[in-house]
């Protein structure tokens, strides 16, 4: 049967392009990765077991505002967390997991990305599904109405922000076990971690906008140097916003499995201090 052609004789179905190339490949493989990575990490920030394995904690419930007391098998320490163990006004019906509190703040960064809004509406949305191919017939309200949350994507930097420094001093507190300076393999997964994740941070649109989107001028206020050089340092990474998002995402996922297996005895961190 024949496709249905509107005006300029394209074909006018979900999904109908001219064009002769893989092209759902991209769309296909973004799903796959956002539900694998996301669903990941969703699922270890609930659990809140095998987070910690001393000095090493999991980026999935990092920093800790509460932490389990017991029950949690592989918990972050009670000592390590900044108000110790969850209060009795908890909810019993919610796991006990630090990730409600500022690890949270990461899901809304990047759920709110320029670059996961186009990689999820294309992998899920079909808005459409690729350049040049036909998306759902449908009016398009978008970030205007049903996703104005969207517009909040400048002020959960700040939250992102705030736990890149938390993250680093994670990172740099690894090199300390028991007041013994030292290094292991989990140390320099920490370190990649942040490393990572300030590349995608500092690539951010917003971060670009906060430091110097708002200057018509880079000599009018006596910062020139300072502040162009911050600008083209942040343009080199928001130029690979897409690899740090993907790199960063993925690292993260490893980070925290990585933690998990040291701290299960599945396998055995390789440190000085042992």
């Amino acid at each position: 049967m024949a496709q249905p052609i509107q005006l300029g004789g394209h074909p006018n179905t979900f999904a109908s392009t001219t064009r002769n190339d893989t092209w759902w490949i991209g769309p296909l493989a973004t799903a796959a990765g956002l539900i694998l990575f996301f669903g990941y990490l969703t699922v270890r920030a609930m659990q809140a077991t095998y987070v910690w394995f001393d000095p090493y904690i999991s980026p999935a419930v990092a920093p800790s505002v509460f932490t389990p007391a017991a029950g949690y098998p592989g918990s972050v320490p009670v000592e390590h967390a900044w108000f110790g163990a969850f209060p009795a006004w908890w909810p019993s019906f919610l796991p006990q997991s630090p990730a409600f509190f500022l690890p949270g703040l990461a899901i809304a960064f990047r759920a709110t990305c320029y670059y996961y809004r186009k990689a999820y509406y294309r992998a899920f949305a079909s808005s459409p599904p690729g350049c040049a191919v036909r998306g759902h017939a449908r009016s398009y309200g978008g970030e205007t109405r049903v996703l104005l949350f969207q517009n909040l994507h400048r002020y959960t930097l700040y939250g992102a922000l705030l736990l890149l420094v938390c993250l680093w001093y994670e990172g740099l507190g690894a090199f300390f076990k028991h007041g013994q300076f030292g290094i292991g393999v989990g140390t320099v997964v920490m370190l990649i971690n942040a490393t990572l994740l300030s590349g995608y941070t500092f690539g951010c649109h917003s971060w670009r906008h906060l430091i110097a989107g708002r200057k018509d001028c880079f000599t009018c206020d006596g910062k020139a140097s300072v502040r162009y050089g911050t600008f083209q340092a942040s343009s080199w990474f928001n130029g690979r916003h897409m690899l740090f998002a993907w790199l960063s995402l993925f690292w993260v996922a490893f980070t925290d499995l990585y933690i998990q297996l040291v701290s299960r005895g599945v396998i055995t961190d390789l440190n000085t201090w042992s």
